[in-house]
């Protein structure tokens, strides 16, 4: 389906593969961004993406000019995602099975705005709700401090955009993950909180 005059679809099996080194790119390229900072490199990230391959309900959206990808965002059951992911709903007694957990989201700024995100999530749900398992979907996003020295000046977020997509924010769910940042001298631990919804309408647990 096109969005913007951009072609997005839904990729998954021995489809992913092919896809792995664009999207190192792309995970390069948008999180040295606010407010990931992320100084990666794509040999780290071709390794890392290995997991969406080996994981069988994983899932890419891709959105492709022509036959250029300029955009991915990620998906597989929580309880195929890394142990990082999982340990928050372990911890507070719900089961990683309930849920569908949304990975990384990248999208070049030429081509924001033009409802792309938006098909980003609609796909990755119709992912989770094809797959029959999950009850509720779920992701998380970096908490950066509001006196950071690297936030741009007027920086607001994506809460409007996740809230009017029916997300919940969790502060009671978090994850830690290690990165480094851009001029660091090494990674440091990073919380991310997690945001929640229902695919079938049920209360949030």
């Amino acid at each position: 389906m096109a969005a913007g005059g951009v072609t997005v679809a839904m990729e998954h099996g021995v489809a992913l593969a092919p896809l792995l080194p664009d999207l190192a790119r792309l995970r390069v390229k948008v999180f040295r961004a606010w407010p990931y900072l992320y100084d990666g490199s794509e040999a780290y990230e071709a390794q890392y993406l290995r997991t969406y391959v080996k994981a069988p309900g994983a899932g890419i959206a891709v959105a492709r000019d022509g036959t250029t990808t300029v955009g991915a965002s990620t998906c597989l059951p929580m309880s195929e995602a890394a142990e990082a992911v999982q340990a928050p709903f372990v911890a507070a007694g719900l089961d990683p099975a309930d849920f569908f957990y949304f990975g990384e989201s990248v999208l070049l700024d030429l081509y924001r705005g033009r409802g792309i995100g938006v098909r980003f999530f609609q796909l990755r749900e119709a992912r989770a709700a094809a797959l029959g398992r999950a009850r509720f979907v779920a992701f998380c996003a970096v908490d950066r401090p509001g006196d950071h020295p690297d936030r741009p000046r007027g920086a607001t977020g994506l809460d409007a955009f996740w809230t009017h997509r029916g997300y919940l924010k969790r502060p009671d769910l978090t994850c830690r993950m290690s990165w480094k940042d851009l001029g660091a001298a090494e990674e440091s631990e990073k919380t991310l909180t997690f945001w929640m919804k229902s695919l079938h309408g049920e209360t949030l647990p």
